[in-house]
């Protein structure tokens, strides 16, 4: 009778545990997309990872390497926006690009990490003269649809 009850008892916390991974598991996955390959641009490459998090917001976290300095570009351009497609059809700026490079190499990475109420479908970077603008100018970079 003892040994039954232990083994109910057993399997009850394993299937609990079970399902609170799963739960776990499930929610606290990101999504990650790389940007496609770039003429402007060829060396770059990145991805983007996005995440919902407890408050229904979306995570969105951009990291790229060997993107050139903007005044390398041909266009007479400052800095590099960030731009998404919601899934409700419209263009929201995510914010400028933070560039670095690394004391012991020279390669370039750049990064921005941004949260939205907006669930994103696609990512884009844009070569822009400021970083208060409305509508995005030349595509730099972009991902395909998530």
């Amino acid at each position: 009778m003892k040994t039954q009850r232990r083994n109910k008892l057993a399997k009850s916390i394993f299937f609990t545990i079970l399902a609170g991974s799963m739960i776990l598991l499930s929610t606290s996955c990101a999504q990650k997309v790389s940007f496609l390959n770039s003429a402007v641009v060829p060396a770059a490459k990145g991805s983007v990872k996005v995440k919902q998090d407890n408050n229904k917001n979306y995570v969105i976290d951009v990291e790229i390497e060997d993107l050139a300095a903007i005044e390398r570009l041909q266009s007479s351009n400052e800095t590099y926006v960030v731009w998404m497609e919601t899934d409700q059809g419209n263009t929201e700026n995510l914010g400028q690009l933070k560039s670095s490079s690394s004391f012991l190499s020279k390669q370039n990475t750049a990064s921005l990490q941004t949260v939205s109420a907006f669930n994103p479908v696609k990512i884009f970077v844009t070569a822009e003269n400021g970083i208060d603008i409305h509508y995005p100018g030349q595509i730099i970079l972009t991902t395909s649809s998530f």
